[in-house]
């Protein structure tokens, strides 16, 4: 007869339940949601009209765009940054210094996002600590315009994403086999090419997996845009804030999320197909 594992089960039922509780059952509500429109009778009928509001207004497609192509931006950024720190951190420091450095990394997230924007709101005000430092140097006279701006909004959501950036990169370049590298030197590659053929599609699974991360972290985010981006940062998460909280159109607010979601699962597909990267793979 075979043993019921008391354990698995013990241990599966409760992510069961977190996932079907939470978000499972949420997003088939907003899902029905987005489909319930009220007329002018106010009487709720079923519609596609929530849908069909946001291709009707330019500002929404602006918007929309915008968010897409600035999350790319600043996934890409991420990535260029933070490859080489991964890679030292890796391969080149030795273990007991990387968890160190490693562990330093964690400090943005033990803060939170929202601690760690007000510092970098302290530090590009007009009188903040950088255009202080530039007035005093002689460099500049008067202060430079970097808060309230996509500049700021750029480095807000840059910075808080790094981590899940570098992390998913670490695990992938932990298990290359040095001897790899050392061969390929060996047998006169250059560096360039042992880069882009052996440690690049060696740590391409960890790099998909991190772009994903960030990208769904950022085009989802709203604290970084709304408060350093300020008015002008026109982020789509705004817009999806304010159908909700501020006119109260919980139907119309749902289209919306649900629009979103489309575009970066779509983004993300055609990233993966691009870079010949399987999901199942970069999952794992």
């Amino acid at each position: 007869m075979k043993r019921i594992n008391f354990t698995f089960y013990f241990l599966f039922i409760p992510v069961l339940l977190w996932l079907v509780l939470l978000i499972v059952l949420p997003h088939i509500d907003l899902l029905i949601s987005s489909f319930k429109f009220e007329n002018d009778d106010e009487i709720m009928v079923w519609s596609f009209n929530n849908y069909l509001a946001f291709f009707e207004d330019d500002i929404y497609w602006f918007t929309f765009v915008k968010t897409a192509l600035y999350s790319i931006y600043v996934t890409i950024l991420a990535f260029v940054i933070t490859f080489p720190v991964a890679f030292y951190l890796s391969k080149v420091v030795s273990k007991k210094y990387g968890s160190f450095m490693t562990l330093l990394l964690l400090i943005p997230i033990w803060v939170g996002e929202l601690v760690t924007i007000y510092g970098w709101m302290i530090l590009l005000g007009d009188n903040g600590v950088i255009n202080n430092f530039l007035i005093s140097i002689g460099i500049i006279s008067t202060p430079i315009e970097m808060l309230y701006t996509d500049f700021s909004m750029t480095i807000g959501l840059v910075y808080m994403s790094m981590l899940f950036m570098i992390i998913p990169m670490m695990s992938a370049l932990d298990s290359l086999d040095d001897s790899m590298i050392e061969a390929a030197s060996d047998l006169g590659a250059s560096k360039w090419t042992i880069f882009t053929q052996i440690i690049i599609p060696y740590a391409m699974p960890g790099i998909a997996s991190g772009s994903i991360i960030v990208f769904m972290l950022v085009i989802g985010d709203y604290v970084a845009p709304n408060i350093l981006g300020g008015k002008s940062s026109l982020w789509f998460t705004e817009q999806i804030y304010n159908k909700f909280l501020a006119t109260f159109n919980w139907n119309e607010g749902a289209a919306f999320g649900f629009l979103l979601l489309l575009l970066s699962s779509g983004i993300i597909l055609l990233a993966l197909k691009l870079s010949g990267q399987k999901l199942e793979k970069v999952g794992s």
